[in-house]
């Protein structure tokens, strides 16, 4: 096991799961899901990657002493109430929120990737966004702004949460008892944060492809608008 000052290559210490949970306890944990979950300022905080790691260290009980049920308890509750706050937030602030302008911590261009996301999945981008970096954040602040119906959300948020929030710990800590992974526990980090990103890489290479034909992401949501509201209407997203 590498020790807490040990930093992935990927980015800096501050970032680093293992450096946070030595430092900060569960409650280092909870707060960076509760904040990843739901608020604009959360989403560069590790994800997947930090609850992997809680559920190894929870296994290796070195930083976290508590029994896995209750880490993964606090963890889908901390990833439920901040998709409800993100929820709310966007229902406050409605479209305005896509005139804000940009700024360090907030890139238009990461709403409206959520936005499409949202307009492609329907209710259950609520459950399989949080799988995926940055869209995780946004995903929910959308959800609010569309005025997806509340009960609904509330379902697939609290769906999304337990599988995300209790899967991916429980994942960390069973694999975490296997001495290869203990071993090459920044290796397996890595490919964690890669296998992660897959879906933004395919975004982005399907919209330089339809670049390339002349067809670029904004038209194409256009030609599909009417068959998605069709669609939405008839799932009762709304």
């Amino acid at each position: 096991m590498p020790t807490p000052t040990t930093t992935l290559a990927l980015g800096p210490e501050f970032l680093d799961p293992e450096w946070l949970i030595s430092t900060f306890g569960l409650l280092g944990i909870l707060a960076i899901v509760f904040a990843e979950s739901g608020l604009l300022i959360g989403f560069f905080l590790p994800g997947d990657s930090l609850l992997f790691t809680a559920g190894l260290l929870t296994a290796d009980g070195e930083y976290i002493t508590y029994p896995l049920w209750l880490v993964c308890l606090l963890i889908t509750i901390a990833a439920i109430a901040g998709d409800q706050v993100g929820y709310a937030f966007g229902k406050k602030v409605g479209p305005a929120l896509f005139r804000r302008p940009n700024s360090r911590l907030f890139k238009q261009e990461n709403l409206l990737k959520a936005h499409e996301f949202f307009e492609k999945y329907g209710a259950r981008s609520i459950v399989l966004a949080r799988f995926v970096p940055i869209v995780r954040t946004f995903t929910p602040i959308v959800a609010g702004v569309s005025g997806m119906r509340y009960r609904t959300f509330v379902v697939y948020n609290v769906i999304g949460g337990i599988l995300w929030g209790t899967g991916v710990t429980v994942l960390g800590f069973f694999l975490g008892q296997i001495p290869f992974v203990k071993e090459n526990i920044e290796l397996i980090l890595i490919g964690i944060v890669f296998v992660s990103v897959i879906p933004i890489a395919i975004e982005l290479l399907r919209a330089r492809l339809a670049a390339r034909r002349g067809t670029t992401p904004a038209e194409q949501a256009e030609l599909e608008h009417a068959a998605q509201e069709a669609q939405r209407h008839r799932r009762g997203d709304y």
